[in-house]
């Protein structure tokens, strides 16, 4: 879980550069593995869009999500859920 300070900071730099309701792209680095990718799809509703890159030897997997966002509050929940799920690397 992310700190109250890490959490802060990234709220306050997403008010600075976003205006809500915003599009907003999510990305994030794993080792793939089917329990890993589940949980980090579960973080987002059918309707986000999610591309799935391999690099190029298959060892990681890139993943982009846009989703529509309606505060800077739900965006800092988002990355605070996801930085729970062991082995994810959070751009």
């Amino acid at each position: 879980m992310l700190s109250d300070e890490v959490k802060e900071r990234l709220r306050q730099r997403l008010e600075q550069v976003h205006e809500w309701p915003s599009v907003y792209m999510f990305k994030f680095i794993l080792e793939p593995d089917t329990g890993r990718l589940e949980a980090v799809t579960a973080l987002f509703p059918p309707e986000a869009e999610l591309l799935r890159k391999y690099s190029t030897g298959g060892r990681y997997l890139s993943i982009t999500v846009t989703e529509v966002m309606m505060s800077a509050d739900d965006v800092v929940d988002r990355y605070d859920r996801a930085s729970a799920i062991p082995g994810l690397i959070v751009l």
